[in-house]
């Protein structure tokens, strides 16, 4: 069944402010290029403009800046982005799970599973382990012993939770995401390597989501730590004992190395690295592919990108690149034998 609303009652049920005509029904969103009449749209930068004035949608978002820009019905709001994100979740939540448990699914002596809770069929949960109201436990997924999981946690299919991990309210945990499983540590001796037990746990704020296929290492001694508010997309990998601030951002395919601190309400760009036992400071964005090789201590925006170029060019600059502090020294050398000269000529 398709779900509509007139713009009047979405800014009564989100806030905003309405221009042109109220009663218009919208039952989807859609980008300004592609929305047809019954679709909401967004403006957010005024540079677009221009497809503001070609757009088919029967309603649009906009800022206070552009809430003339236009004659189409328009809920005004002072961040157009999120009341769009707002308005998408309205229009299309999420499907109805029942709560229960199936009969495929195996259930450990001691578990603790609320009643409005749903288990699918193939999903383990383990002994002792506590699963919270309305949470949702997809097909497959293995929730190990002690765990504890909080209230409208929703894991899609064949997620992982090891041993003893603690996970707050309204996660969401892609398909393929594993939490908790061994931190990378091993000693030398005598030329083999000793495992290093990983004796700490995961332990997750409320309002968390991770993506598939992320991996969100045990602490060897104390905890892995992710606080209120994280978003990991998908493919990261979090190693050991590291702790991420709440409300901070990770794209996809991150490396955080061992026992790395990072901040509140930062942002890290898909593919960059974090070598470990680092400090990264509260409201730092680190671009994409950018290396991190020492802490940051200021707010700031940082970036570590060498720019491509033909593949010629790349190797005859990489070549140079190997001489450079040859090079520094030749230039301190003249810098000073120009200051000798200087001298010898006053």
């Amino acid at each position: 069944m398709t779900v509509s609303y007139r713009l009047s009652e979405i800014a009564e049920r989100l806030g905003g402010r309405v221009l042109g005509r109220a009663e218009t029904r919208i039952s989807q969103v859609a980008t300004l290029e592609a929305a047809k009449p019954e679709h909401i749209s967004f403006l957010t930068n005024s540079k677009y403009r221009a497809k503001l004035d070609l757009t088919r949608a029967g309603a649009v978002i906009l800022g206070e800046a552009d809430a003339e820009a236009t004659g189409l019905p328009r809920i005004i709001s002072d961040n157009p982005y999120a009341y769009f994100a707002r308005v998408s979740a309205l229009l299309n939540p999420m499907p109805e799970v029942k709560p229960g448990i199936d009969p495929g699914a195996f259930i450990g002596p001691g578990a603790k599973i609320d009643a409005s809770a749903s288990i699918a069929a193939a999903a383990v949960i383990g002994a002792g382990a506590t699963i919270g109201a309305h949470s949702v436990i997809g097909s497959g997924c293995h929730i190990g012993e002690n765990v504890v999981v909080g209230s409208n946690a929703r894991f899609y299919p064949r997620v992982v939770v090891y041993h003893g991990c603690v996970i707050g309210d309204n996660l969401i945990a892609h398909a393929g995401a594993v939490i908790g499983s061994d931190g990378f540590g091993h000693a030398m001796d005598q030329g083999r390597w000793v495992k290093i037990p990983q004796i700490g746990r995961v332990v997750i704020g409320n309002d968390v989501e991770i993506g598939a296929n992320t991996t969100i290492d045990r602490g060897a001694l104390d905890d892995t730590v992710i606080e209120d508010g994280v978003k990991l997309d998908n493919q990261i990998q979090i190693a050991h004992n590291v702790r991420i601030g709440a409300h901070t951002a990770i794209a996809g395919c991150v490396g955080i190395a061992g026992s790395t601190t990072i901040g509140k309400y930062c942002l890290i760009g898909g593919s960059a690295g974090i070598l470990g036992h680092l400090q990264i400071a509260d409201h730092v964005e680190i671009a994409a592919f950018t290396l991190i090789g020492k802490s940051i201590r200021e707010p700031g925006s940082y970036a570590g990108i060498f720019p491509f170029s033909r593949t010629d060019e790349w190797r005859k600059t990489a070549a140079q690149l190997r001489h450079l502090d040859e090079l520094a020294h030749k230039i301190k050398s003249l810098q000073q034998e120009i200051e000798e000269l200087r001298g010898a000529n006053k």
